[in-house]
């Protein structure tokens, strides 16, 4: 398994916490930055991130900045990105289950380190279940693709 990892300033310090954690436990990282506690824009490596996702360099990714909810935000604008900001085990266990997430973003001014690590932990463990959700996953996907083509239509708002 590749995961690649991404954060801003404010989630640079977390991201390199959960890179160590998942190289210690043998899982290949692609590390798309920053390392460092200068100000930067998050969408560039919310970008970078879902687009090795999105172009399978990576099988799943995950972004940090302060709350997670600009991340996701930016992740989602990625063709084929499902991004879940997410806060709990609980929450973690749901995205991946139900929602087959490929991304997930976390806070750093939100958890501490070691409720990052378990987030972590039940994400990565928990599967897609398939079945009633893959029909709404699906749903998901053709929105975006109807999307797609209402962009590429001139006239179209």
């Amino acid at each position: 398994m590749k995961i690649a990892v991404g954060a801003d300033h404010a989630g640079y310090e977390l991201k390199d916490q959960i890179k160590q954690y998942l190289q210690a436990k043998g899982i290949e990282v692609r590390d798309e930055g920053t390392s460092s506690p200068e100000s930067v824009d998050y969408p560039d490596y919310a970008r970078a991130v879902a687009c090795d996702v999105s172009g399978q360099r990576a099988d799943l990714g995950i972004l940090v900045c302060g709350s997670g909810i600009g991340m996701a935000i930016a992740a989602n604008k990625v063709h084929g990105i499902r991004a879940a900001k997410v806060d709990t085990e609980y929450e973690a266990q749901m995205s991946r289950e139900h929602n087959d997430a490929n991304v997930l973003t976390l806070g750093a001014r939100i958890l501490k380190p070691d409720e990052a690590l378990l987030i972590v932990d039940k994400w990565l463990a928990t599967p897609f279940a398939g079945g009633r959700h893959e029909r709404r996953v699906e749903k998901i996907a053709a929105i975006e693709k109807e999307e797609d083509a209402a962009a590429q239509t001139p006239g179209k708002i």
